[in-house]
């Protein structure tokens, strides 16, 4: 049975070909949706980036800290700058987060496995910045390291 907190990703298309090396040398990351549940991807996955030598900042308004580091409400809050924002939210809430994330000069959008939102990918289109979808970021990271 498949982990529904990571599915099986779609096909890549030509653009986040590109853009997942991009991003994944991005080193500056807010999580919007970082969770301290450790059952949760928003957990063990921030945990796996930060020990991959990922500088992680948590967004998470329900929770002061996430992992030992402070989380901040919004990203307008987070300190800057930010190079990439990984989102942990439901398809409905992406396209305001991608709006966001544009608005504290993020450089790439990476919405988790399972997270489609098409209205998200013309927010970061219309900016011009990196954007990918349903893909596990971990998972990702993994796999870069082993072309290494």
């Amino acid at each position: 049975m498949p982990n529904p907190s990571c599915p099986l990703p779609g096909p890549l298309e030509a653009s986040e070909d590109q853009a997942i090396p991009a991003m994944l040398a991005m080193r500056r990351i807010a999580v919007v949706g970082a969770s301290n549940d450790e059952s949760r991807a928003g957990n063990y996955v921030v945990a796996y980036l930060m020990e991959h030598g990922y500088e992680v900042t948590p967004v998470n308004p329900m929770h002061p800290s996430v992992l030992g580091r402070l989380s901040y409400r919004t990203l307008a809050e987070a300190p800057g700058p930010l190079e990439m924002v990984l989102v942990f939210r439901r398809p409905e809430f992406c396209a305001d987060v991608a709006r966001q994330a544009v608005a504290a000069g993020a450089t790439g959008i990476w919405l988790q496995s399972g997270i489609i939102s098409a209205e998200a990918r013309a927010v970061a289109k219309e900016a011009g910045i990196w954007f990918v979808e349903d893909r596990c970021a971990m998972v990702e990271v993994r796999k870069n390291e082993k072309l290494e």
